[in-house]
């Protein structure tokens, strides 16, 4: 009986080719037309992105990328690729990356492992809690694509990792000399959703954000609940890095539009905090594995400002896993337990 040739597929969300508008345009385009990302109707969710949204965003987007662009390209492709490359040294399998939207495209990645004889996938979100706008859009972009090229390759999916304990322990040591400065008060924020994404999500209908204390009561909605996920690496990793409860707080950033997203709103708290005299803030974002516009700019250049501005001294952004040893040496753990599997 013929082995099967199993292979790594690691999925990010992706990022504009440059900085030009055309090329942040074209991205945006492609996130925003995803009906897990703006979760309307096709044609209002067209009417929205094509009339509201890029005929202006876009230009704004591309100035903010052009801040934190680095040489060789956008932070979270590079960094991206680094990962790659890292965990490509640590184990036997052929690993290729992907990101949902632009490039490297998903379509590429799964070529190149059909190309090296692969025909039992493990795809690796780069998303540690399952949101429907970046986790099951993701995966379900692989398996559309994978049914299009090789319907009888198999495919596992690794589940969300919010609370395994290497990806905590990862977390806590990549933190660690960021956390041994001085600092107030730490903030844990996580990339927001809308509300209504968590009662989509919610296989009961019934509990996510429909009942009090729905993310403290254990239910199986919470296998697809982003909130719950969040808090609860939230509560690990503070537990570990031995952080008082009254020295932290969870937020959650980045909206977009005018529905209530999941609260408290982080650049409101940042402001909160310099105006009741936080001196020395520090963020992270446990949400994103590796650095990207949301934490380069949005947290470490326009939340310090604001934060500044609201009378605190100093906000500093503690820097996502990337390519710290022990986040690779927790993909390598997921991949030695796929090939464990049979």
């Amino acid at each position: 009986m013929k082995e099967n040739r199993k292979g790594i597929l690691l999925v990010n969300l992706g990022s504009p080719d440059s900085t030009k508008v055309s090329d942040v345009r074209k991205f945006l385009r492609e996130f925003l037309m995803d009906g897990r990302v703006l979760d309307a109707p096709w044609l209002i969710r067209f009417f929205v992105v094509h009339c509201l949204i890029l005929p202006f965003r876009p230009r704004a987007s591309a100035e903010a990328y052009r801040q934190v662009w680095t040489p060789e390209g956008s932070p979270l492709v590079v960094i991206s690729h680094q990962v790659t490359d890292a965990l490509r040294e640590k184990v036997r399998l052929p690993v290729q990356l992907a990101m949902r939207y632009q490039n490297p495209s998903i379509e590429k990645g799964i070529e190149a492992l059909l190309k090296d004889g692969v025909d039992d996938i493990l795809m690796i979100p780069l998303f540690p809690h399952y949101a429907m706008s970046s986790y099951e859009s993701a995966v379900e972009k692989v398996k559309y694509v994978l049914n299009q090229k090789a319907s009888g390759v198999s495919l596992t999916i690794q589940s969300p990792y919010y609370n395994r304990p290497d990806y905590i322990n990862a977390l806590v040591e990549s933190a660690q000399p960021s956390l041994e400065e001085r600092f107030d008060h730490l903030m844990i924020s996580f990339h927001g959703i809308p509300e209504r994404h968590l009662r989509k999500s919610d296989p009961t209908g019934k509990h996510c954000l429909q009942i009090s204390d729905c993310c403290e009561e254990e239910c199986p909605s919470h296998s697809t609940c982003y909130r719950a996920q969040c808090l609860k690496t939230a509560a690990a990793f503070v537990s570990e890095a031995n952080i008082p409860e009254d020295k932290y707080s969870v937020t959650f950033q980045s909206r977009l539009g005018r529905d209530p997203w999941l609260k408290p709103y982080t650049d409101l708290e940042i402001e909160r905090l310099g105006r009741e005299g936080i001196k020395r803030l520090k963020v992270i974002c446990p949400a994103f594995v590796s650095d990207c516009l949301e934490t380069l700019e949005e947290i470490d250049i326009r939340g310090r400002e604001s934060f500044q501005e609201s009378g605190g001294d100093d906000c500093r952004l503690i820097p996502c896993l990337n390519t710290h040893p022990r986040w690779i040496e927790t993909l390598q753990n997921m991949v030695h337990e796929f090939e464990a599997r049979d």
